[in-house]
């Protein structure tokens, strides 16, 4: 997908009503993955893994999240 260079491409959207951002760390190993809890039945999509700080940026810039919105489950 190609855009205009001057605009910036719109976040993608989830569901904000329904939906709670969250990164999942392991105990174990320490392997994260950032995705959307259902607030509702709890179940949990996946959107990415999460290995540098950078993929985490890339995250929040992608949905338009503040590093606040996403808590971290263990």
């Amino acid at each position: 997908m190609f855009w205009n260079r001057k605009e910036k491409p719109q976040p993608k959207s989830f569901d904000r009503e329904n939906e709670t951002p969250v990164i999942r760390s392991s105990i174990c190993n320490g392997e994260q993955v950032a995705g959307f809890k259902d607030r509702r039945n709890g179940q949990f999509r996946e959107v990415m893994f999460v290995r540098t700080p950078e993929d985490r940026q890339m995250f929040l810039a992608e949905y338009g999240l503040k590093p606040e919105e996403v808590r971290k489950e263990y």
